[in-house]
């Protein structure tokens, strides 16, 4: 038990430093971007989101979560894993080469031909690390993904900045993603031991291939439904206006994935372990339920508060729509790392079926709000999937509370203080600066004081999740230094 603590203890550590550093290069990387290019040149990109999503979710197929879900998995599962992913990857690359003048006829941009033919080719490229990813996972190797990370932000977003300065617009975007790509993979293959070979067995793939189907059809309609805006709003709207969702969208999406990354990385891997013991399950999962609450509200909810004033100093007066959309997305997003919990937790169990028809209920119900809502505009549709995004958590909760009796009463004493508290310290936040009229010091006096008054509040209650973080960072701080 003190092993897989310690173990699970790491793993978050890790993950927090590797969300929290990869998010901290995505700002600086995402504000210089930003200013040297415009809305459209975003809106090229974003439109295509979905589709390199929904490839890249074929391509895997739910086997890295096959993969993590086997107690002790062989090099002949990873391999066999491998082979099919590079396979399938070359298939689907071909249909979107083939495909690329329907997309760019969709959305009316002609230069999407090559555009989306050159970024689609992130497929094979990210098909060669897939079995590597899921080898670094099950063996909570967070810190060299970690490593990894920072390293391929650096050099993908240097390489991005430099040719957005030459005037290469949208086609630095473009080969920033596929160097950031291809830079990751080397990575990985320098830290695991595992390599492929061509003895290619497809036993493995076979075996998987019920459990891991349901995860692909489940992955693909989470693709839809975080890229459906985007999409819709590319075909519906002025490509300027999808250029301002996509960039209040990856800013929601970058601050949920802090935590969200970091919860991840171990959650699955975790469950599994100790996936025969239920009550110590519900115990270890009402810990990391905690532990997103505790970093997750006060966190996102203070760039709601702030998104205004961030988008204008960061970014330039040209992006301002995007600060209203930012706001709104930041306050459903707030509970998105909950969901990732829940979701690992019911895949554990096996039930990757039950995990499927959550999601189909949550698209099919985000389908009826946008296609209600459209002609009300883009704001009115933001609107309803944050409170959409707040609500689903009941079903969620629902699904855990009949597979292993987790109460509503102890979830809801888990997160509600949390809550309470960045409410209240984001509302004594916006009182005391409403005098404030400079954007810059607004943004930082605001996040000053919230950051100030949740973790004093959190001092002085002597919160247990606050006080556990806390001593495990001073232990390594004193182990870094004592070394």
């Amino acid at each position: 038990m003190e092993n897989l603590k310690d173990k699970t203890a790491k793993g978050l550590f890790w993950g927090t430093i590797n969300s929290g550093s990869t998010q901290v290069l995505n700002l600086i990387i995402g504000i210089v971007l930003g200013r040297l290019l415009t809305p459209g040149d975003y809106g090229i990109v974003g439109v295509l989101a979905i589709f390199i999503a929904l490839a890249g979710t074929l391509q895997a197929s739910g086997f890295t979560y096959g993969l993590i879900n086997i107690k002790h998995p062989t090099d002949n599962d990873y391999n066999s894993v491998f082979w099919f992913n590079i396979s399938t990857s070359i298939i689907i690359y071909i249909i979107l080469f083939f495909c690329a003048p329907l997309i760019a006829n969709f959305f009316s941009q002609p230069c999407l031909v090559n555009v989306s033919r050159v970024l689609f080719l992130s497929l094979p490229i990210s098909a060669l690390g897939i079995a590597c990813n899921a080898y670094m996972v099950k063996n909570m190797m967070n810190r060299e993904i970690a490593i990894i990370s920072v390293i391929s932000l650096i050099i993908s977003g240097s390489s991005g900045i430099v040719l957005a300065i030459l005037g290469h617009s949208y086609w630095s975007l473009v080969w920033q993603q596929l160097i950031y790509i291809s830079i990751f993979n080397i990575g990985r293959y320098y830290y695991i031991p595992w390599r492929p070979s061509f003895s290619i067995d497809t036993e493995p793939v076979k075996k998987m291939f019920s459990f891991s189907l349901k995860l692909l059809l489940t992955n693909i309609i989470s693709i839809i439904n975080g890229n459906l805006l985007t999409a819709i709003f590319g075909r519906l709207f002025p490509i300027n206006s999808v250029g301002n969702y996509t960039q209040a969208n990856k800013w929601s999406v970058m601050s949920n994935s802090i935590v969200t990354g970091a919860v991840n990385q171990i959650t699955q891997t975790v469950f599994v372990s100790i996936s025969e013991n239920r009550e110590r399950e519900i115990r270890v999962f009402r810990k990391l339920i905690r532990f997103a609450a505790f970093l997750s509200f006060p966190m996102i909810l203070c760039l709601a508060l702030v998104a205004q004033e961030f988008i204008v100093v960061a970014l330039g007066e040209k992006w301002a729509d995007s600060g209203v959309l930012l706001q709104i997305l930041c306050i459903g997003g707030a509970f998105t790392p909950l969901y990732g919990i829940y979701q690992n937790l019911i895949i554990s169990c096996g039930r990757s079926d039950i995990y499927m028809w959550g999601n189909v209920g949550q698209i099919i119900v985000q389908l009826v709000i946008v296609f209600t809502l459209f002609q009300y505009g883009i704001t009115t549709i933001v609107w309803g999937y944050s409170i959409l995004n707040i609500l689903w958590l009941v079903v969620w909760q629902f699904i855990a509370n009949r597979l292993l009796g987790i109460r509503y009463w102890d979830v809801i004493k888990d997160i509600i203080p949390f809550l309470i508290i960045s409410i209240a310290a984001i509302l004594a936040a916006y009182i005391m600066t409403s005098g404030i009229n400079n954007n810059l010091i607004l943004l930082a006096t605001r996040a000053f004081i919230v950051g100030v008054l949740y973790l004093g509040t959190m001092k002085l209650l002597k919160v247990k999740i606050f006080e556990e973080c806390l001593n495990f960072i001073l232990s390594k701080l004193a182990l870094t230094k004592h070394q």
